[in-house]
């Protein structure tokens, strides 16, 4: 059986009254995966859709650090690549010291390798947390 995981993002105080971007769906051929899993298909896919140029959709989790980010200023002339494995690197960094946070359905995931069984209606939410202004 394949699923279909449609992924959120939300950032703010919660999933109700954070700003939620435009979902992205990514199809798994297992029945179970791990949240490790999920954070490295979806960092893969938007790397990927980056490299190849696609500007309609929404960077969500990665963003070029430094260099790159330099790199593909609006002033660079050419379009350079982003290295999908140091951003997965970043990802499970973030989601280790609490950058952000995953829903699994209404329920927070906690562990990297903690194991999710799919259903066709699947939802994960990425919640981003943003730091308190003067705090």
């Amino acid at each position: 059986m394949s699923a279909t995981l449609v992924i959120r993002d939300v950032t703010g105080a919660g999933t109700d009254s954070g700003t939620a971007t435009p979902a992205m769906s990514l199809d798994f051929l297992n029945e179970e995966t791990t949240v490790r899993e999920i954070i490295e298909r979806r960092v893969y896919e938007e790397v990927h859709d980056h490299n190849h140029a696609r500007p309609s959709l929404l960077q969500r989790l990665v963003s070029p650090a430094g260099a790159e980010a330099a790199l593909n200023a609006p002033r660079a002339r050419e379009h350079r690549q982003i290295d999908w494995m140091a951003q997965r690197d970043r990802a499970i960094e973030g989601f280790q010291r609490n950058a952000f946070f995953v829903l699994v359905g209404d329920r927070q995931v906690t562990s990297l390798d903690e194991r999710i069984r799919l259903s066709l209606t699947t939802e994960v939410t990425f919640v981003r947390l943003v730091p308190l202004v003067g705090g």
